[in-house]
């Protein structure tokens, strides 16, 4: 590797390093101490998939934004390019230094050539309106590879700045193709932080997952606008873990918060914006039913969830009350990471049948139920929403180990088959 040829003996830059060679080596090295434990955890698990879309939407826009969750890997994937580009740039807006370099972004970004990463964009939304001119030069001298932590929904300008010019790209927490089959109840009890995942042991992930939760409730979305003291913020997540799997009821939180059901609302949006709550849409069609237009909403990572409510252990969980509601929300969202869906519904009606998720997807619709059992059954309802939703096929995914068809269009699938099954029709 290049880099490497131009350390000395004592892993220094030595003195035939070029200055744009160097530059790019104390990017490097920089990137890599902002936490060496996280990094060496890291190289275990390779994300090639998400490498390999970055890479593509690169070579197809301008500007490529990868949004994210904290803690979830961002900065790692920006690393992995950053050490394969000659001429690379790199600002955290979370360093006091780099935001005074960008203080006047328009001189400081107008001449690099080449890969500019810039971390925490959502701290400096005026930087979207910069870039306009400069992505709009040909020949396009500089790439632009931004990584944020809040959607463009809670940042204002963004969306409206770089239209055309802009491509998304979410990166949840490890998905069942990244890991082990074996490691599954690993993957649903820790959650899919890397940290939190690779941890030595259950007490180190759940003593990280406490310092996430920290971090959140003391200054990040109070940050991103959740006006309410530290311990009032915690206490709405909790609020909000115990409606996982439900449907959301803002007037009985704002009740008990003491807040306007807009407030609450407002607040659960800045929680989806920050990826880490999914509010689940109804879906409904003028089917002569009445059906349920109110939303289900999950914490995004089920190693969050536990400790928001507070599971000691895995054992625990198998007795605990939010066990399916856990393990729905898990499925959920690895359905959602492996099919790549921006569709995603659920579906109810008021006379009680329903559906755990529904997709229309390359022109199929395809329904999920999601059983925390090892034998799954079809029921009056599942066939109720095979009938009504014109369902081409539904799933019952459960937690058992074994995969078979129930009917034609019922199967029953076990967790872990989940990426080979989704794979024959995403």
């Amino acid at each position: 590797m290049e880099l490497a040829l131009c350390l000395d003996e004592s892993g220094r830059p030595s003195r035939r390093t070029t200055p744009s060679t160097a530059m790019a080596l104390k990017i490097v090295l920089e990137i890599s101490s902002l936490s060496i434990e996280f990094s060496r955890m890291s190289d275990h698990i390779l994300r090639a998939e998400l490498m390999s879309i970055i890479r593509r939407n690169l070579r197809e826009f301008p500007v490529v934004t990868v949004l994210g969750s904290r803690q979830v890997g961002k900065t790692t994937l920006a690393r992995d390019f950053l050490v394969t580009r000659k001429n690379a740039h790199y600002f955290d807006l979370e360093r006091d230094a780099d935001i005074a370099r960008l203080a006047s972004p328009g001189l400081a970004l107008g001449p690099l050539r080449g890969l500019v990463v810039i971390d925490e964009v959502q701290r400096m939304p005026q930087l979207f309106a910069t870039l306009r001119p400069i992505v709009d030069r040909r020949p396009l001298p500089a790439r632009f590879l931004l990584l944020g932590s809040a959607s463009p929904e809670i940042v204002r300008g963004v969306s409206e700045s770089l239209a055309g010019r802009i491509a998304y790209i979410d990166v949840p927490g490890f998905n069942l193709v990244e890991i082990d089959p074996e490691n599954l109840r690993q993957l649903w009890w820790r959650g899919g932080y890397p940290r939190a995942f690779l941890a030595r042991n259950d007490s180190g992930a759940r003593q990280w997952l406490e310092e996430l939760l920290r971090a959140l409730t003391e200054r990040d979305l109070r940050n991103l606008g959740i006006d309410l003291p530290a311990q009032t913020v915690r206490r709405f997540c909790l609020m909000t873990a115990h409606y996982h799997g439900q449907l959301w009821n803002a007037s009985e939180i704002g009740r008990s918060l003491g807040l306007s059901d807009h407030t609450v609302r407002r607040y659960l949006d800045i929680l989806s914006g920050a990826f880490l709550v999914r509010q689940l849409p109804p879906w409904y069609e003028n089917l002569g039913k009445r059906l349920v237009k109110t939303p289900k909403i999950y914490w995004r990572d089920s190693g969050v969830v536990h400790s928001l409510l507070d599971v000691p252990s895995l054992g625990y969980l198998q007795n605990h009350p939010k066990v399916g509601a856990s393990w729905e929300g898990f499925v959920l969202e690895q359905i959602v990471a492996l099919t790549h869906s921006a569709e995603v519904y659920h579906w109810r009606t008021h006379a009680g049948a329903e559906l755990d998720l529904f997709l229309p997807i390359g022109g199929k619709r395809l329904g999920f139920e999601i059983k925390y059992t090892d034998a799954p059954a079809i029921t009056k309802s599942m066939r109720v929403a095979v009938h009504d939703l014109r369902l081409d096929h539904l799933y019952i995914v459960h937690a058992g180990s074994a995969s078979y068809a129930l009917a034609t269009n019922i199967s029953a699938v076990a967790a872990s088959d989940l990426p080979a099954w989704l794979r024959k029709v995403a």
